[in-house]
């Protein structure tokens, strides 16, 4: 049983024909080149859909899974407006797909899709209630509970980087303050390096000098941990999972970062004398979880 996944992003879009057991069988990767406009993206999605399922020698799918970026509602099969993705305001991406693929289509969220490859044939393997958060240059999410992913009234559930964490904080590009993402992200810890440091430094960078003693950054890092922190004691008490599973560029940190996270859910969380522990894992599929979570849509979509 074979079907096809599509990890749709700003910069590039992934496609496999992947087995039910996760396995790749073969995949392509191509440049998203946005900025053509949604009906250009469109047919180099086809194109290359139709290239992957000719090169690996599957005879059948059962369907496409598609994971891209939000806000967008999987019900309605509607993309709206991602910021990574100018000029896609209501992109009826599922319909769409469907049409000219001929096979039946589903879409959610891509860190929904991530999380569902994790919990599959990941990091949360063995779990049935998982918080899947992904941290790079934005902060994504995906709740999972009782085995089911959580998409919430309009599919936008577990946006967990628009947590507000701190009232008066920076302005956040969905145009709110303080949002986890504006304070924690790869991007704000970029924009820290540069207000306080005087440097155009990167995520790893600064965990390298921090590593090296030095104070600036071992402070910017410090105040990122603090604020991941609060995120995700949040996420915890109102989720209740039995493991955090987190994936990105930013979780190349390392065991500074999880020692730091794992220490202040121990410390903080609602139940946290009463019940057994909250992990915090690190990712195990790395940049393929998002096709390969994306692969698992025709199977869970068309079952829920």
């Amino acid at each position: 049983m074979y079907t096809v996944g599509i990890d749709v992003g700003g910069t590039k879009i992934a496609t496999a024909v992947v087995d039910a057991d996760g396995q790749i069988i073969e995949s392509a990767d191509v440049l998203t080149k946005a900025e053509q406009g949604p009906e250009a993206v469109l047919d180099r999605i086809v194109n290359t859909v139709e290239a992957v399922l000719s090169s690996s020698g599957v005879s059948s799918v059962i369907g496409v899974g598609i994971g891209a970026p939000g806000p967008l509602n999987p019900r309605e099969g509607m993309v709206y407006s991602p910021p990574n993705l100018p000029g896609w305001d209501r992109i009826p991406l599922q319909a769409e797909m469907q049409r000219r693929l001929h096979l039946p289509t589903f879409l959610d969220n891509d860190a929904n899709a991530a999380a569902l490859a994790e919990l599959r044939f990941g990091a949360g393997s063995g779990y049935r209630d998982m918080v899947y958060l992904t941290i790079s240059t934005g902060i994504g999410g995906g709740v999972i509970l009782d085995g089911k992913i959580r998409q919430g009234a309009s599919g936008c559930a577990a946006e967990v980087g628009h947590h507000i964490i701190a009232l008066d904080g920076p302005l956040c590009r969905c145009g709110n303050r303080g949002c986890l993402e504006v304070l924690a992200s790869g991007t704000a810890i970029a924009r820290m390096a540069e207000e306080r440091l005087g440097a155009q430094l990167n995520a790893s960078a600064v965990a390298r000098l921090a590593a090296q003693g030095d104070s600036g950054a071992r402070a910017i890092l410090d105040d990122v941990y603090r604020y991941l922190g609060v995120g995700l004691v949040n996420v915890v008490n109102m989720f209740d999972p039995s493991v955090i599973v987190i994936g990105g560029g930013v979780a190349q940190i390392g065991e500074p970062l999880f020692e730091a996270l794992q220490q202040s859910i121990d410390q903080n969380h609602f139940r946290s004398n009463a019940f057994s522990r909250v992990r915090v894992l690190p990712a195990q599929l790395g940049t393929r979880a998002g096709v390969i979570g994306a692969a698992l849509l025709p199977l869970v979509q068309s079952i829920s």
